[in-house]
């Protein structure tokens, strides 16, 4: 239900903050003093259309805000869940729309920015608007089917129908691929049959390729180290390298051995021994590198027929990969799908039957269910079509007759809520023919229209609160006190709010606001809204009554009309 109102800087009024409360609260106020404004603020900040001339003269921006007290099973969270919104079940919703002169406008939900969309979506499960210029959920045939079901109690029902059809969608849909893959398999057949030999012949496996390209790697390794050792294998045995060495050792040696030497020089003759030394070593080590160098060519063979053979597999599986459209790692699985896709071909149908005989268990089972609906639906719209002329005759509706239409869903179209699609019609003369609810042409009997069919489904619909927009246009008398009666018993299940110019309706009410419109010293309009004690009340009855002269037998009529009330 609307919890607390904010209008501030919006065409006549410049602040506004009311406080609201279950039950029905009845808007009164002379022509022209700005009940209709509060209605289009309210339709602002439900995701209406915004205009900037909605913006008061002297002001920048206009601003609405409506809070709301929402059941925490309520529709409007799951909206909220769906564009990712942030919020606390156990808090209130709040829905801020802001209209600049300059700018767009803008909205929110809970102080999140979102699209008017997302406003008006959430605000059509909050609130509903009945009247001449407002539409109302009950104008829109999409919802009819859910509010004839709400009323029949037979959302259980409708559930189960919704579980069966989606199981039959899940069975149909694993059936038309089985079709869909036999089909193709078949077709494919001779070209899957040398697929699948050719693959059996050069029988790829799991990880080979990665197998294949290291070895190739190391293989090639393999061969530059074996050339190396080569070279230097042929280095080493360069006949002149070791002629050399030999020839400089004798040299050294001969130095060494001149009679005489140390006394010569000293340094000589140590120089002379190391370089000596020096040659000796380098002799051995030059035997010995020549053993080592032998050595590694025993241990560093290079396999060249091997290194082909890699090379060769490589290129046949890179080359089947390229044949059959896929990475040469997943040559294996290509092999695996084209022998189970040929393998469809050959095997019996008993895949496939089993599949089609799934399918025919569960429409059967949908069937069984929606139908069942269906013949709830028609005692249920009966119920309901009697419920409806009930509460039009009092309206002053009593020619008015209302009927159910159901029309069959067409191929292709969802079967979650059943076999058929329901239409309120209405016949507004007799003889006139059905047709839409729409086609009531009197905007005061829309709203009286609206508040029957309201009356009748009062448990049925999400939105905790109504508003009634001079649904006592063009009547009074018995048919006023009529709707002020059943506005009252609406409100035991709904909040309702009532604009009103009946007294009889006013003063059914639990509460009663009254707009009143003013101007300043400097001639600035302004509307405003006040909530109306017991004795004020009496007197905005009375006003209603008599007119601008409230006379004391006035004042009697309205004190007779509220104690009746």
């Amino acid at each position: 239900m609307l919890y607390a109102l904010s209008i501030q800087s919006f065409v006549l009024i410049d602040r506004l903050q009311l406080e609201a409360a279950d039950g029905f609260t009845a808007l009164t106020g002379e022509t022209g003093a700005g009940k209709s404004i509060i209605l289009d603020a309210i339709g602002l900040v439900l995701g209406g259309a915004a205009d900037r001339k909605q913006v008061r003269t002297d002001a920048e921006q206009a601003s609405i805000t409506a809070e709301f007290a929402v059941p925490s099973a309520h529709g409007a969270w799951d909206i909220l869940d769906l564009h990712g919104l942030a919020f606390d079940r156990q808090e209130t919703v709040t829905l801020r729309r802001t209209v600049s002169r300059t700018g767009p406008s803008r909205a929110f939900i809970n102080g999140q920015p979102v699209a008017a969309s997302v406003l008006a979506q959430v605000g059509e499960t909050l609130v509903e608007i009945h009247g001449q210029h407002a539409a109302s959920q009950l104008m829109r045939a999409a919802t009819h089917l859910d509010l004839l079901d709400s009323f029949a109690g037979l959302e259980t029902d409708v559930s189960a129908c919704g579980k069966a059809w989606r199981d039959l969608e899940t069975k149909r849909q694993v059936r038309a691929e089985l079709e869909a893959t036999v089909k193709s398999a078949q077709e494919r057949q001779d070209w899957l049959s040398f697929a699948v030999e050719d693959l059996s012949k050069l029988a790829p496996e799991a990880g080979e390729i990665e197998t294949l390209t290291g070895k190739r790697g190391a293989l090639l390794q393999s061969e530059r180290i074996t050339d190396a050792i080569k070279d230097a294998a042929s280095a080493l045995r360069e006949p002149k390298l070791e002629s050399a060495l030999l020839q400089a050792a004798k040299a050294a040696e001969r130095i060494v051995r001149v009679p005489g030497l140390e006394a010569l020089d000293s340094d000589l003759s140590t120089q002379a021994n190391a370089a000596s030394d020096a040659l000796e070593r380098t002799l051995i080590e030059l035997a010995e590198a020549q053993g080592l160098v032998t050595d590694l060519t025993r241990h560093a063979e290079h396999d060249s027929d091997q290194l082909e053979g890699v090379e060769a597999r490589l290129f046949a599986l890179r080359a089947a990969a390229r044949k059959y459209d896929c990475l040469p790692e997943l040559l294996c699985e290509t092999q695996q799908r084209y022998t189970q896709e040929l393998a469809l071909c050959a095997a019996d149908s008993t895949a496939l039957d089993a599949a089609r005989a799934e399918e025919f268990k569960a429409e059967e089972i949908w069937r069984e269910q929606a139908e069942r609906l269906s013949a709830n639906r028609q005692t249920a719209a009966a119920s309901l079509q009697t419920a409806i002329h009930k509460e039009l005759k009092p309206l002053h509706l009593g020619k008015v007759r209302v009927q159910v239409r159901f029309d069959p869903i067409a191929e292709g179209e969802s079967g979650a809520k059943g076999l058929e699609r329901a239409t309120f019609e209405v016949e507004t003369n007799p003889g006139a023919g059905f047709g839409a609810l729409k086609s009531i042409a009197s905007g005061g009997e829309l709203a009286r229209f609206s508040l029957a069919l309201k009356c009748a489904l009062s448990q049925s619909g999400e939105a905790g609160t109504l508003i009634f927009d001079e649904a006592d246009q063009g009547v009074g008398g018995a048919v006023a006190a009529a709707i002020g009666e059943r506005l009252s018993v609406l409100s035991k299940h709904r909040q309702v709010f009532a604009v009103t110019h009946s007294p009889q309706v006013a003063s059914a009410g639990a509460r009663q606001w009254r707009v009143m419109k003013t101007t300043s010293t400097n001639g600035q309009v302004t509307s405003q809204i006040a909530q109306l004690d017991d004795g004020q009340r009496l007197e905005e009855i009375a006003r209603m009554l008599s007119g601008s002269s409230i006379t004391n037998e006035a004042r009697a009529a309205a004190l007779k009309l509220l104690e009746a009330a």
